[in-house]
């Protein structure tokens, strides 16, 4: 403490009249904010690694001198142990979009308009950030790499796989394993991969977003910051703010970079977001199961969810082994979403509704769904009518989760003028059957093969009436085993 007592008085000539150490995350970095008499603060950092901190104090510098939103490191000790940087607050960009997370995903205005503008700063710190910088004085590689890949991918194996029992291929596994590596290696990779570009490491100064604990950045492809921001475990962003968030990304990144084409990158991005999902999973084990944190104990649970939405996908395809044993994962007991029954939810009258809604994707070819509920079978919508991506052979094996068929739907515009009508007919029906204290409410959506059309219009169904009406929806694509409670 003495050490940052005297960094202070080397920045600011006044010796510090209260030191408050600030709680802690996942690292082993502590942090203070030092504040003198006079109300002048500064955040000192204590850390485990001296090459950790010389690569944040390297980065910082740079990044600063490339313009970019970063905090100022003030005063280093000769050993590198400690230093000063400049304090940004205590509001993270993860506390003001606390709101929409806790009412699992029905985001602000306001919130959603933080996270906008988040996302353009990215590319211009993976971009601009890049440009003359010194890979080599990154911690603790300088390049994303297959060494690095195999490292997060066995993180996952040994400290959350194996300890959950389930029995797998070795062998098999690590094929796949190497597979997926190749994979992600497919593309040349120049541009500063944040590494764990996540809210909680976002700051609001000024209403501004400020990065930090960028220490763990390398050059690398930019697709994994974008996975691990936007499908954070517990954020919980509804599908439609996603999308929009990934275009603000990619019409951002053309300003500074030479994009690939939209469908390659949706595809790419995908891969990734399944490579993070495997690479956080590691780390909630170790830190929750093995450090006992409950932060990352509470995280399991919606990571296997982002798990669940993959699987429904086509991007593991390749890996037969990984894909059965995530299926089986997912499958766990303990893993499975818990069934909040037909419990009383407040509407905005005051009123308490007990609806729970369910939407189902179907193919016409296997029947329609039955009603579990025993009332009958609800609504049942026949996409049939709209333009059909599964007569086209780059979205044959694909569903309607996946991105590159989401946007073949959107920019042909027959799936949205169908949806329209749905919308208003669901909005009628589950506001009258709130009103009413109905219990239960189903809807169907069936297609020729219940991959495509009608499970993009189930899926977005379901999260436009959570979001609305803030009722419980079980969703279920049929076809695909994938189950989801909104």
């Amino acid at each position: 403490m003495q050490q940052l007592q005297e960094l202070y008085i080397k920045w600011c000539g006044q010796k510090a009249a209260s030191i408050e150490r600030l709680p802690g995350a996942g690292s082993n970095r502590v942090y203070y904010r030092l504040r003198n008499s006079d109300g002048q603060t500064a955040i000192g950092v204590v850390g485990t690694s001296t090459d950790e901190n010389r690569a944040f104090i390297y980065l910082s510098n740079h990044f600063r001198a490339c313009g970019l939103p970063v905090p100022e490191v003030l005063a280093v000790s000769d050993d590198a142990q400690r230093y000063l940087q400049t304090d940004l607050g205590s509001t993270s960009l993860f506390e003001a979009i606390k709101g929409g997370r806790e009412a699992g995903g029905q985001y602000s205005e306001q919130e959603q308009m933080l996270l906008r503008r988040t996302m353009r700063e990215l590319p211009r710190l993976q971009f601009l950030g890049a440009r003359g910088l010194d890979f080599a004085q990154c911690y603790p590689q300088p390049a994303f790499d297959e060494e690095g890949i195999f490292f997060d991918l066995n993180y996952f194996k040994y400290c959350f796989l194996k300890a959950t029992g389930i029995d797998f291929h070795e062998v098999k596994l690590q094929a796949d394993f190497r597979a997926l590596a190749a994979d992600l290696l497919r593309e040349p990779s120049d541009g500063f991969l944040y590494r764990d570009f996540q809210a909680r490491n976002v700051m609001l100064a000024g209403g501004e977003p400020y990065f930090i604990d960028f220490q763990g950045g390398r050059r690398g492809p930019l697709y994994y910051d974008i996975a691990s921001f936007l499908w954070q475990a517990s954020a919980k962003y509804p599908t439609e703010l996603r999308h929009a968030l990934v275009d603000e990304y990619y019409e951002t990144a053309q300003k500074y970079a030479t994009m690939p084409a939209r469908e390659h990158f949706d595809q790419r991005l995908r891969l990734f977001v399944a490579f993070r999902t495997l690479q956080v999973l590691g780390a909630y084990g170790f830190r929750g199961y093995f450090e006992r944190k409950k932060h990352f104990i509470d995280s399991v649970p919606p990571a296997i969810q982002n798990l669940r939405q993959l699987l429904a996908t086509s991007v593991l395809q390749a890996y037969p082994c990984l894909t059965d044993v995530l299926q089986r994962l997912a499958a766990l007991p303990q893993f499975l979403p818990a069934s909040s029954g037909r419990s009383l939810i407040s509407t905005e009258n005051g009123t308490k509704s007990p609806l729970v809604v369910r939407v189902y994707s179907f193919s016409y070819k296997k029947g329609i769904p039955e009603d579990e509920s025993g009332n009958g079978g609800g609504y049942v919508f026949d996409c049939r009518s709209t333009h059909n991506p599964g007569r086209y052979e780059p979205y044959k094996k694909m569903t309607g989760l996946d991105e590159p068929v989401i946007r073949f739907l959107e920019e042909d515009g027959e799936i949205l003028t169908f949806l329209d009508s749905v919308y208003r007919l669901a909005d009628a029906h589950v506001a009258r059957y709130m009103e009413r204290g109905f219990t239960s409410l189903m809807f169907s959506f069936g297609c020729t093969g219940g991959q495509h059309r009608s499970v993009y219009s189930a899926q977005h169904l379901a999260e436009h009436i959570h979001r609305k009406f803030g009722i419980e929806v079980r969703l279920c694509h049929r076809e695909q085993g994938i189950t989801q409670t909104l």
